[in-house]
């Protein structure tokens, strides 16, 4: 039988300084009543299943968002795969099924923009006035506004789609970034002098716009600062789009390892070379440019993975 719990519910995607704000709210209300603090949350997301036309490029995997959940204190998330039944349910069904007789939820907090339930029928009113009937309290957490910009998933969208790496930094509380297992390439790299690590992106994830940037790798080897190519490849017109991260200082092969690359500052534009001599004088530049961007990024190497808030 589940521990008598303060719940919240959502998507959660991105886990920015908006969704944090609820996390610790939860938190603090639990700890108080001596209860579970639990993230109820989906995957994948409702829109991909209810309209999948409209659902939004995401955030984080559902990996990912777990690596950003992991940050908080929270006690316990649950994942529910969300289907065409589920979206189907009333606010009244969820809460009764998943959040009380599952979760044995006594409070509820949610999200000033929530909404759960068949069309998004779970607003803050209707929440409210099933808890005065089912005997639980709901309470909202106001929205986070930074720089006069209230924090959502949407707006980080926006940013990360249009290259805005320091806005969504900000909004997120950390720097963008990806998860990926380095894959075996062409090791085209190594010929050029600048070996590389190879990750696919996942489908559904949303990137920067492809150029060349600044970035930071977490590996198993270290943390190291670097370069990376994102998109195609011109010169070698093999047509195929993949993250490539030259680490600075690493001396290792890390293939079918797990890596965290985040993205610190555009360098260039992708474009094609004439020649190899031509590409790796490039690839010489790029690395002082990323170097520097690194160092006016004041990039700490030996920092713990996610960046302080």
């Amino acid at each position: 039988m589940a521990s008598a719990s303060v719940v919240t519910v959502g998507t959660f995607d991105g886990v920015h300084r908006g969704h944090h704000a609820v996390l610790e709210s939860v938190v603090e209300r639990a700890r108080r009543r001596g209860m579970e603090s639990v993230l109820v949350t989906f995957e994948p997301h409702p829109l991909d299943v209810v309209n999948p036309q409209a659902a939004p490029p995401r955030l984080t995997t559902a990996l990912e968002r777990l690596e950003a959940v992991a940050t908080s204190a929270i006690d316990r998330v649950v994942v529910l795969a969300f289907d065409r039944r589920m979206a189907t349910q009333s606010p009244e069904e969820f809460v009764d099924r998943i959040l009380r007789e599952r979760c044995a939820m006594q409070e509820l907090v949610i999200g000033h923009d929530h909404g759960f339930g068949r069309g998004r029928a779970g607003d803050v009113d209707t929440l409210r006035a099933l808890g005065k009937v089912r005997g639980f309290p709901v309470d909202v957490v106001d929205a986070v506004s930074i720089d006069g910009v209230p924090v959502s998933s949407t707006v980080i969208r926006r940013a990360v789609a249009g290259g805005d790496l320091g806005g969504a930094a900000r909004w997120l509380g950390r720097r963008y970034a990806l998860s990926g297992v380095v894959q075996h390439g062409a090791k085209r790299g190594r010929v050029l002098g600048f070996p590389t690590l190879n990750l696919a992106a996942p489908a559904r994830k949303l990137l920067p716009p492809d150029g060349v940037y600044a970035v930071v790798v977490e590996t198993p080897a270290g943390r190291f600062g670097g370069m990376m190519n994102q998109g195609h490849r011109p010169t070698f017109d093999d047509g195929g789009r993949l993250l490539e991260a030259h680490l600075f200082g690493l001396d290792r092969e890390l293939y079918d390892c797990a890596v965290r690359v985040e993205w610190v500052a555009y360098l260039r534009e992708i474009r094609r070379f004439e020649g190899v001599a031509a590409l790796q004088q490039q690839l010489e530049g790029d690395r002082l440019h990323a170097v520097a961007a690194l160092a006016a990024a004041r990039v700490d190497l030996d920092a713990p993975l996610v960046a302080p808030e």
